[in-house]
């Protein structure tokens, strides 16, 4: 299994989470397309150590907003913690081919530490240097 971080909460903080997460899971019951109310509970379930439902969730808005590279990057944290490391170094490229920028967070977001370390991950270090070489 991917090493799934373990977010050092208190009990407070633990339990307001969970009653924005409660929130946010009936407004997206009320309306599926609420593309922000979707984003927002993919990170609180990330935050709450449950990258399984963050990933639906990212897959979720992969299929509403399919053209945005901040999806696909959001998309791919969650594959990397979930251990899917080989469609997670996908998402990368995708992102990056849809305008992604953001070199600072592929190198240093700790949600991306297991695609890293993956080989596919040189693909998209590759992609990186070739887009900082054309700007």
């Amino acid at each position: 299994m991917a090493d799934q971080r373990e977010p050092k909460l208190s009990r407070r903080e633990a339990r307001d989470l969970d009653i924005e997460i409660d929130f946010l899971e009936g407004l997206v019951r009320r309306d599926p397309g609420y593309v922000e109310a979707l984003e927002l509970l993919g990170d609180h379930y990330t935050l709450r150590g449950r990258p399984q439902d963050s990933l639906t969730v990212d897959e979720r808005l992969r299929s509403l907003r399919p053209e945005d590279p901040h999806v696909r990057f959001n998309l791919a944290c969650s594959l990397s913690l979930s251990g899917e490391i080989e469609r997670a170094c996908r998402e990368l490229e995708t992102a990056l081919d849809l305008g992604f920028r953001d070199f600072r967070s592929l190198q240093r977001d700790p949600d991306l530490a297991n695609a890293r370390k993956h080989p596919d991950f040189k693909k998209v270090r590759a992609k990186i240097r070739a887009l900082k070489t054309a700007s």
